[in-house]
């Protein structure tokens, strides 16, 4: 695993075995990043990171200059190793909280330009997470949602779901308000 791209680009992060994760491949994440690049001025974005797991996306956002950064995981070893590399890096902008997601996005009263989920794939609340999302007015004007999720598990049809994209086994929903 390793940062594509902005100022850290080249780093490669070596997460421990032991994590309960699934990080996104660098290609998946190459291809997101390209597709956000003409989206976002990361300069001036505020970035969510549910389900951050190893940190990956939080850090990616970081090296290409993201104004601030929350990464939400609820087990304490990925916090850990996400706080461990934010020291390593010296990426100040970044917050880790550990917590349920779900519970956060039912107590989280900010608006984000860039939300990015990676949820266990077989959690049963997958589908739902759009309607969280827009249900509590998560997204600034403009924002972007992206939900990576299974290939093989179709996400129903939302009124802000602009465009998927596969990449082998994995997916992106990209959703924009």
């Amino acid at each position: 695993m390793r940062i594509i791209g902005g100022a850290l680009k080249g780093i490669r992060l070596s997460p421990p075995a032991n994590l309960p994760v699934r990080p996104t491949t660098d290609l998946a994440k190459e291809a997101l990043f390209t597709i956000l690049e003409y989206r976002i001025l990361w300069e001036e974005t505020e970035v969510l990171d549910l389900f951050s797991g190893t940190g990956n996306i939080a850090f990616e956002s970081a090296s290409r200059g993201a104004k601030a950064i929350i990464a939400v995981d609820q087990h304490v070893k990925c916090c850990a190793y996400i706080k461990q590399q934010q020291e390593k890096l010296h990426i100040d902008q970044l917050k880790v909280v550990k917590a349920n997601v779900f519970k956060f996005l039912a107590s989280c009263k900010q608006q984000f330009d860039f939300i990015f989920a990676d949820p266990p794939y077989d959690l049963p609340q997958l589908p739902l997470l759009p309607n969280t999302i827009w249900e509590r007015d998560l997204l600034k004007p403009a924002g972007i949602f992206v939900l990576e999720h299974p290939s093989t598990r179709k996400i129903s049809s939302h009124p802000n779901l602009v465009e998927q994209r596969q990449y082998g086994y994995s997916s992106f929903s990209i959703f924009q308000r």
